[in-house]
């Protein structure tokens, strides 16, 4: 059995996806962690007050989203790590998916033969599928995400809101 070669340019021009790649030094995902502000900027709570109204909270969280972005990004995974640490059935399809795949992808087409028993590639792939579509349903993804979304909003848009802008920006804002 022949291995079909795709050509990965071709995927990533077709799709835009090299973007994450562009540049010598650094991709952009490094780019996006290397300006995290320090954790005792991110947690000062001599600016944390109270907004007078809804526009200063567009205004905090307009600043804050784009100042503290990558902090946020951190919280966002942090809290990714946690969810699926206390969804542990979640966290063992996904290992059980990931290593299916990278376990018969090291067959490299051939067949699997354990004793009298052989096994295509076709075959180890319906019975991963098989498996892992039952537990995946039962380890409840959907209520995972749902949860990570409004775990990560609420700690995320409730950072940006309540965290005043620094004195020096306050004032830069304001008209002459």
């Amino acid at each position: 059995m022949s291995r079909i070669s795709i050509p990965i340019s071709l995927i990533s021009d077709r799709f835009g996806l090299n973007r994450f790649t562009e540049g010598t030094a650094r991709m952009p995902l490094a780019n996006r962690f290397s300006n995290i502000r320090p954790i005792s900027e991110f947690f000062d709570f001599k600016r944390i007050s109270k907004p007078a109204n809804f526009g200063e909270i567009q205004s905090r969280a307009g600043y804050n989203l784009s100042y503290f972005a990558s902090n946020y990004a951190v919280v966002f995974a942090v809290l990714s790590i946690y969810s699926l640490l206390t969804n542990l059935l979640l966290l063992f399809v996904i290992v059980l998916v990931v290593g299916g795949m990278w376990g018969i992808g090291k067959l490299a087409g051939r067949d699997l033969e354990i004793g009298p028993i052989k096994a295509t590639p076709s075959q180890l792939y319906t019975t991963l599928i098989c498996v892992s579509i039952p537990l995946g349903l039962f380890a409840s993804p959907i209520s995972t995400v749902l949860w990570l979304i409004g775990a990560s909003g609420v700690t995320i848009l409730g950072h940006a809101a309540f965290m005043d802008k620094p004195i020096e920006n306050a004032f830069s804002e304001e008209a002459v």
